[in-house]
């Protein structure tokens, strides 16, 4: 689980997004979301938000914004 949480600080950052203890696995169920991989296919999730990521990388963090406001 997060394995690739490591590699995303600047995306938390602009998405304003503070990684806690408590939200960690709220966030990365999020991010399968977004990427559209089964929950806890870590490797398979990593692949996909890379590729996102390179594709459009301002589109990615307007995806995790509007998740995050939409779960609360």
């Amino acid at each position: 689980m997060t394995c690739y949480f490591r590699h995303l600080q600047h995306i938390f950052k602009k998405a304003e997004l503070e990684i806690t203890g408590d939200n960690k696995r709220e966030i990365d169920r999020i991010f399968h979301g977004i990427v559209g991989v089964e929950y806890k296919d870590c490797p398979a999730a990593w692949r996909e938000v890379k590729k996102r990521l390179a594709e459009d990388e301002e589109a990615f963090v307007h995806k995790l914004k509007k998740a995050l406001v939409r779960q609360k």
